[in-house]
């Protein structure tokens, strides 16, 4: 028969109960079990504080750190991690400043130990990462190019679906506003629009996609009745490319938190919905520190724009080379009495400028900026309209 083979923690229960009996001193017992003197009185102290669970291995890890992070920062990471559930180790640590010194702070890696520690993060999906797709609209200086978009519509509690509108500027990522609409119609769009220029001015461009009522593929050079308003306005409309949302990549990565913030779960109505909506911009314009703004927030980068939201629009004088044409209800300019060329409906009353490259072509502007050509010689069929060309062949 083999020998019993014994753990451990069998030989230190042993060791205690032959103790217990009082028949053996410890030089005795230490000498029986093959153990020294100071560990025989160790094991002794731990059963007489903790019983038999005091025999069982001991963590050897120090009970105290040189370097670790203090009780109190420990608890103002946590607190701000429990207030902005959607943040990373980053932003975290930024705000930490606000409240310790720089030498108490610790690294962004020892931010998110603690985070993982306490089970305040959570495993995030690996984003696939697209190639860049020219052009990419990256402005050198604030009110340059703004953005603009409709955000995915999404339910409230009512059943009813949010459109929220935001507007943002594309170098500092301030964001003006993210107003919920019920639809998305060029009313409710042109209303806020010029609310926010006559808070902030207007830049020079915007860029949108080509979704209603910004743009729109079958239109002249992708203009709708907005895009025209903007270009009255002193401002050029700019577009992605059709099915290129990653062009506009950091207004929709913004898309991305608001969506996360406001609508994961969504108020009950509108009123509801827009406080969130309204919360969600003064914490991402005032608090958020942001990455690519070397984790300042936007507010901090941002300056007013120095071009004023004209009230009243003034009416525009073409070149004496160009010929002038008021564009008529059906969208269309007459040429020459009795043919027609077809521009768009948006604008009917308004006047357009065509200018003679020569061989019968024609540029066609509205105010300065460019729409198309036609070729006179092409208009064979009396009171049939021609449409507008972008492109020369």
């Amino acid at each position: 028969m083999p020998w019993k083979t014994t753990t451990t923690m069998e030989q230190k229960i042993e060791f205690i109960c032959e103790w217990r009996t009082g028949k053996y001193t410890i030089t005795e017992l230490s000498k029986s079990f093959g153990i020294s003197r100071p560990t025989a009185y160790k094991l002794i102290q731990r059963f007489e504080n903790q019983g038999y669970e005091g025999l069982k291995e001991q963590s050897r890890v120090p009970g105290k750190h040189p370097n670790a992070t203090s009780e109190n920062i420990v608890k103002s990471i946590i607190k701000l991690k429990e207030k902005h559930k959607l943040w990373g180790a980053k932003k975290i640590r930024i705000l930490l400043f606000k409240e310790f010194t720089e030498q108490q702070i610790p690294s962004v890696v020892t931010v998110h130990n603690i985070l993982r520690k306490n089970g305040l993060v959570s495993p995030q999906k690996r984003m696939r990462r697209v190639k860049p797709v020219f052009p990419i609209f990256d402005p050198k200086s604030c009110n340059e190019v703004w953005s603009a978009d409709y955000k995915g519509k999404f339910l409230m509690g009512n059943k009813i679906y949010c459109h929220p509108l935001t507007i943002a500027d594309s170098k500092s990522r301030f964001l003006f506003t993210a107003k919920g609409h019920y639809k998305e119609t060029l009313k409710a769009a042109k209303a806020e629009f010029t609310k926010v220029f006559r808070t902030y001015g207007i830049p020079k461009q915007i860029h949108t996609d080509n979704g209603s009522p910004f743009g729109s593929v079958r239109a002249i050079q992708r203009y709708t009745q907005l895009s025209y308003w903007f270009i009255e306005l002193g401002i050029t409309p700019v577009f992605s490319d059709p099915a290129h949302p990653e062009q506009n990549g950091r207004h929709e990565r913004m898309h991305r938190d608001l969506k996360a913030a406001c609508a994961k779960p969504s108020a009950y109505d509108l009123k509801a919905q827009q406080r969130r909506l309204n919360h969600f911009v003064k914490e991402y314009n005032t608090i958020r520190p942001h990455e690519a703004l070397e984790m300042k927030t936007p507010a901090d980068i941002h300056d007013f724009s120095c071009r004023p939201f004209p009230e009243k629009i003034s009416n525009f004088d073409y070149d004496t080379n160009l010929k002038v044409l008021k564009v008529t209800k059906s969208g269309a300019i007459r040429w020459k009495s009795y043919y027609w060329v077809y521009l768009t409906a948006a604008l009917k009353g308004k006047y357009v400028g065509i200018q003679e490259l020569g061989n019968g072509i024609w540029k066609v502007y509205y105010r300065n900026v460019f729409l198309g050509f036609f070729d006179q010689r092409n208009l064979r069929k009396k009171q049939q309209a021609t449409r507008l060309e972008t492109n020369l062949v």
